[in-house]
């Protein structure tokens, strides 16, 4: 099963973190309504201040 959330920065850039039950992460960037593969240091973003986790509606928005 994979988890994923999706993250906004303080500058508006939107990526999604996905972990495997396995442990391995990869991450995606949201360009023009669709998702691209992204550097894998992105999942550090997470954890800076000014990133904000969103919530299901606030995803679902995005595509809008």
């Amino acid at each position: 099963m994979k988890q994923t959330a999706v993250y906004r920065t303080e500058s508006g850039t939107v990526f999604r973190v996905q972990q495997t039950d396995d442990g391995l992460l990869s991450a995606e960037l949201l360009k023009g309504g669709d998702w691209h593969p992204a550097p894998i240091g992105m999942v550090g973003l997470r954890t800076v201040a000014g990133t904000k986790r969103l919530t299901e509606r606030q995803i679902d928005a995005l595509a809008d």
